[in-house]
């Protein structure tokens, strides 16, 4: 139906121009740019360098390759460059596109895609049509015409969250910009609000829970937004306030360097992409206190703690989610210290796989057991969570000295009898964070269930696990005979892990997953581990700076994020 509808577009009448043009808000990256107009083309985790090949006549490697190139949310990077060779890569690669798959071929042809596309072909309009001739331009208007029209049909069809609100932004776009197209515009706002009211939440949460996805979104409302104002159109009540419910909601998802924590498939996010967004909303309310989206955040002196103290996601939503219940991350000052492995699934559905389990997230875990359990729904084709906590709780209390989280759910319950708990405790100065770990059977038939689970095993105890991957970039060492972990960080700052002796303290080889990567790095993980042999197992361990690190540092060196 995307391809029939998109072949029956093709015959709409071609917008004659722009009547208003909305200012270019996409960010994109130089590096990346200057990458592509040399060839080297990196999209979904894969790089292809081709000098000779033109990018339509690539193989691509993947399904997500396809989408991104059809996406064209490169063209963002190429205006980024903004030189005479990036122009003309991008005007060729727009055109050739209309030539190869402007009459409904091609994976381009679905809602998301096309609102995406159609985004960016307005966004860079002139960077696109400059030293065109009036029949290049009227190919580039039919084409946009087209995909209008194509997405006032089947934008309903887009699954509900980001590819529905990437349509619809698309279509107001069109709208709003093309000529002989402002009749999508009204329907197009009511569905907006619609969705607005519908999947944002009164915490300013999405379904997913994904950081990263609900940034995009709150994005692509706030250029909505501004396109309509600048049009001088009035923005609908819902659609405003679900920029206000959304904003203070990403600033405690934001970690003390500025990037978004790492749950449910979402990464950090590009670099000053967050502030952008936030800046630009106009918002300024925080969350005082609360959960937010179902995570819970300790911040002192420079230290932020974010945890995943809900719920996962359930169903179709959780697509991507991870078994990441009460995982952890910190962040001291600029560098990240405590980390999640992260979403795989630019590496792969092995790799996917591996970074949702329960192993590849900072928190305790049972060996060979998830949190919760991967499986397809009937009839489905993607893995979804099948088998989650029932029951997550969480209380997060604060004085003068500390902000403290006590947390805990029963994924563990019914296969073994077990409640998962953790504390943990943040000094105000943010120099010292506390923690325990525990496992417990309450109940009598919890305790017959874990009888019964100790039994499977000849009584040797249940064998459980508490990681801490560390990220790439810290320099850890096992210090004082083997009973401490000395971590460096590349700021000057020292943290030392210390735990009470009843575990066994390692420190083992880890990965770290980052999607502008073609790789996943090498990285260290603390692990303690130990058996859970009688109704009650709680294990306390500590991290905090030494001695000699100052409060305060001149952190201003970056790592290159757009490494290749």
């Amino acid at each position: 139906m995307n391809r029939y509808h998109a072949r029956r577009s093709a015959r709409a009448r071609a917008a004659t121009g722009f009547t208003s043009q909305p200012e270019p808000r996409t960010i994109g990256s130089f590096a990346r740019g200057r990458q592509l107009v040399a060839g080297n083309y990196q999209f979904a985790g894969y790089l292809i360098t081709d000098k000779k090949t033109d990018l339509w006549d690539l193989t691509p490697p993947s399904q997500e390759f396809k989408e991104e190139l059809h996406g064209f949310r490169w063209l963002d990077d190429l205006a980024a460059v903004g030189d005479l060779p990036a122009r003309k890569a991008a005007q060729n690669w727009v055109f050739e596109w209309i030539k190869r798959y402007g009459r409904g071929r091609g994976i381009g042809w679905t809602p998301d895609l096309t609102g995406r596309r159609l985004i960016r072909w307005i966004n860079h309009a002139l960077f696109i049509l400059n030293g065109q001739d009036s029949a290049a331009s009227g190919l580039y208007f039919q084409s946009l015409a087209q995909q209008t029209i194509f997405l006032s049909k089947r934008w309903k069809v887009a699954s509900s969250g980001l590819p529905r609100f990437e349509a619809l932004t698309g279509l107001i776009y069109a709208g709003l910009a093309l000529s002989g197209m402002e009749e999508h515009v009204k329907p197009a706002l009511k569905a907006l609000a619609r969705e607005c009211r519908e999947q944002i939440d009164d915490e300013g949460g999405i379904p997913t829970r994904n950081p990263e996805e609900l940034l995009e979104v709150f994005t692509l409302l706030i250029w909505a937004a501004a396109a309509l104002s600048e049009a001088g159109w009035v923005t609908q009540k819902d659609h405003l306030a679900a920029i206000e419910r959304i904003a203070p909601t990403l600033r405690a998802l934001r970690h003390s360097d500025g990037g978004l924590a790492r749950f449910h498939g979402g990464g950090r996010g590009t670099e000053g992409w967050l502030d952008h967004a936030l800046a630009a909303s106009g918002v300024r309310s925080t969350r005082e206190d609360g959960l937010s989206m179902g995570y819970a955040r300790l911040k002192g002196g420079r230290t932020s703690v974010i945890v995943d103290a809900s719920r996962p996601p359930q169903g179709a939503d959780s697509v991507r989610a991870h078994a990441s219940t009460l995982a952890f991350e910190l962040t001291s000052g600029r560098r990240p210290l405590i980390v999640n492995c992260g979403s795989g699934i630019s590496f792969g559905a092995d790799w996917q796989r591996a970074g949702r389990a329960t192993p590849s997230h900072s928190v305790l875990g049972l060996e060979g057991v998830s949190s919760s359990q991967l499986g397809k729904r009937r009839g489905g084709e993607q893995e979804v969570l099948v088998r989650t906590p029932k029951e997550v709780e969480s209380k997060l209390t604060s004085n003068s000295n500390l902000i403290s989280l006590e947390a805990g759910h029963d994924g563990y319950q019914a296969s073994h009898g077990l409640i998962q708990g953790r504390r943990l405790e943040l000094s105000a100065d943010g120099r010292t964070l506390n923690g325990e770990d525990a496992l417990l059977a309450p109940s009598k038939a919890d305790k017959r269930r874990f009888d019964a689970a100790l039994n499977a095993v000849k009584l040797q105890g249940i064998p459980f696990t508490i990681r801490f991957h560390l990220h790439p970039d810290v320099d850890a060492s096992l210090d004082l005979s083997g009973t401490a972990v000395s971590l460096a960080l590349k700021s000057g700052e020292v943290w030392v892990f210390r735990h009470d002796g009843t575990t066994q303290l390692s420190l083992d080889n880890s990965i770290y997953m980052e999607k502008n990567r073609l790789k996943p790095r090498a990285a260290k993980q603390i692990v303690l581990t130990s058996r859970a042999i009688g109704y009650e197992s709680r294990v306390h361990w500590t991290l905090a700076k030494a001695q000699d690190t100052p409060d305060s540092l001149r952190d201003l060196a970056r790592d290159d994020i757009d490494i290749l």
